[in-house]
């Protein structure tokens, strides 16, 4: 019986040690376990339940969430504000302390990040979400930003080219070859025949000079010659009218008065029978050698236009040519409906072809001064209160940071705050951790709730 009892004692001290053994290992699992479950509204973050069941608010059905709440990496985002100071003229050149910018020696100015750069999301995801999470990543970095801008104008008189078709010498009109106002006239079209006895008799002299010079040969006759022909061309008659005169030994009784210029008909005042004293203008026009064309920059683009700038233009008058202009002309006061600027440029026409109210395609390229920080435009996140971006901590490490953007070009966002070089940023897959965050309370409330103070997933 001792034998029996003794064997018993050893049996249950045994037990004993095994199950208190069990109860150690179950104890140091409940303290290494990384992961709590609580459940929670999807459309009511901040409710947050220890069962299952209905959303108090919505009463929808209650998700199940799992947190992993190991220790965070070591290797975090710097939360503290903190001032640097920049260049005025390069924002790429910075310093911690104020001092003078080394490329102008203009004083730096201050530059508060106590905004940007502000963590305002932190993700933290399992290994079994790893599995599933595959992003991608853009070094910041800095480059060269130009930009092309294009813009929508219209061909336009210029106002500085209006001019006049004048009568050089008085007469009677006896012809129109103008119908009417609005009439398209090149250099070298005929506008009105006059009878005007001056100008026939200047014509007349000539035709004696010249008769006699061809006899005699003599210097008097020779300067009749050269100060009648000069007459006459000061009074709009051409070489070609002059030589049909000699050949004709005759001076016509109308005489045909030519354009000496191009330009829309704004005014027509000749008709047969009218009388015109020298100075009185048969038809006043609007010159179209030189014209303008107006195009509108968008309000956001407004601050990039200079005068000087070249642009790039394009007629469906012209198709397939190019034509060179300069921005002449910036309007100071921006459109308040259209909220545009308008600019102008002005253009060669030798030719007649562009008239005013042809529309133009215009191409206005932009280069920006320095090599400031850019991120291509998926890394951002526009929540339409700040701008945010995914930063990569570590493999499982992702924090979202408020940060200050510059201009736009060609897929890329310049950087003015917030990040540095080399940070390494989410540019697929950002969209996800943004879910993550959003399901945690989103981010406005992570300051003003303890419970998502460092959250994980």
């Amino acid at each position: 019986m001792n034998r029996y009892l003794i064997i018993t004692l050893l049996f249950l001290s045994f037990g004993c040690d095994k199950s208190g053994h069990s109860n150690h290992v179950h104890d140091s699992d409940s303290k290494s376990g990384s992961v709590k479950t609580y459940y929670t509204c999807s459309m009511h973050p901040s409710v947050k339940e220890d069962a299952p069941g209905k959303c108090p608010i919505c009463h929808m059905n209650l998700t199940k969430v799992e947190v992993d709440d190991s220790s965070e990496s070591k290797d975090q985002v710097s939360n503290t504000p903190k001032v640097i100071y920049r260049c005025k003229d390069y924002p790429e050149v910075t310093s911690e302390v104020k001092e003078e910018c080394p490329i102008d020696g203009t004083m730096m100015i201050s530059d508060s990040l106590s905004e940007a750069s502000k963590i305002v999301a932190k993700v933290k995801l399992r290994s079994s979400q790893l599995s599933h999470f595959k992003p991608d990543y853009f070094p910041v970095t800095s480059m060269r930003m130009t930009k092309r801008i294009r813009l929508l104008g219209s061909v336009l008189q210029s106002e500085e080219k209006e001019s006049n078709i004048p009568a050089r010498i008085g007469g009677r009109v006896e012809k129109v070859y103008v119908k009417s106002s609005g009439s398209f006239i090149r250099v070298g079209d005929p506008v009105v025949e006059i009878y005007s006895p001056k100008l026939i008799t200047a014509g007349e002299e000539y035709l004696v000079a010249r008769e006699s010079f061809s006899k005699t040969k003599k210097r008097e006759f020779k300067e009749m010659l050269e100060q009648s022909k000069e007459k006459l061309r000061l009074l709009g008659i051409r070489s070609k009218q002059i030589e049909k005169w000699y050949m004709d030994k005759t001076v016509p009784k109308n005489i045909i008065i030519y354009s000496n210029t191009t330009g829309v008909v704004r005014k027509k005042n000749a008709f047969v029978g009218a009388y015109f004293k020298e100075g009185q203008n048969f038809f006043e026009l609007s010159d179209l050698s030189d014209v303008w064309v107006e195009m509108d920059v968008y309000e956001q683009d407004s601050s990039l236009v200079q005068l000087g700038q070249r642009v790039e233009l394009e007629f469906s008058a012209l198709p397939g040519v190019k034509i060179n202009g300069v921005i002449d002309f910036i309007n100071p006061v921006l459109d308040s409906q259209s909220r545009t600027l308008k600019v102008r440029a002005t253009i060669k026409n030798e030719s007649g072809k562009l008239r005013p109210g042809m529309i133009a395609n215009a191409v206005l390229e932009i280069k920006f001064d320095g090599l400031p920080l850019v991120v291509p435009r998926s890394a951002i996140i526009d929540t339409g209160k700040r701008k945010v971006v995914w930063l990569k901590v570590s493999d499982k490490d992702f924090r979202a940071l408020s940060i200050q953007t510059g201009f736009e070009s060609d897929g890329y966002v310049e950087v003015v705050t917030g990040l540095k070089e080399g940070d390494q940023v989410v540019i697929e897959g950002n969209f996800l951790l943004d879910a993550q965050a959003q399901l945690f309370g989103g981010y406005e409330d992570m300051e003003s709730s303890p419970a998502m103070e460092g959250h994980n997933h």
